[in-house]
């Protein structure tokens, strides 16, 4: 029985359930989180959820068809740079995604579950205005680190696709 067609099928289909709609929708849930802070708290539950019951196991499956599509083609790794480099960036952005990433996304999810500070009875904000500096931080590195997982992601893409060298 011939994997290849197989292999190819579930790491394509796979990139584009695991990364398609994340890819160009978590930015704006962010945006509109911080838009709407009443909604924060939904938002940030919402892309952690995607994060680690859809991307994280299918990002996984990327490295696992990957590797079933080079030992079914025989791809040589000493004469492909293209795939060494996409390789290398996969590591990198799953390690990066694993280990920094999801943990940002839990920290936001418990940073925003108390919902914004209630209203004072002139229906202003009680409390000092805006949100609190540990939310601020984390967003902003929640925001840095999509923005290099989505730019690996296109480097990667476009290697695959690309396949320049060859």
């Amino acid at each position: 029985m011939n994997l290849f067609p197989w292999l190819l099928f579930a790491h394509i289909f796979g990139a584009i359930i695991a990364f398609g709609a994340s890819y160009s929708t978590f930015p704006l849930l962010g945006a509109m989180s911080g838009k709407e802070p009443a909604h924060a708290n939904f938002g940030s539950r919402f892309g952690h959820t995607v994060s680690t019951k859809v991307v994280r196991p299918l990002a996984i499956l990327q490295g696992l068809t990957g590797l079933g599509l080079i030992l079914v083609t025989g791809i040589d790794l000493t004469k492909a740079l293209w795939l060494d480099v996409a390789i290398v960036l996969y590591v990198i952005a799953l390690s990066y995604a694993l280990f920094v990433q999801i943990p940002v996304g839990h920290r936001l999810v418990e940073l925003t579950a108390g919902g914004p500070p209630p209203a004072a009875a002139g229906g202003a904000p009680a409390g000092p205005m805006g949100p609190p500096p540990e939310l601020i931080a984390t967003a902003r590195k929640a925001r840095r680190g999509g923005m290099l997982l989505g730019l690996l992601i296109a480097i990667i893409v476009f290697l695959m696709v690309v396949k320049p060298g060859i």
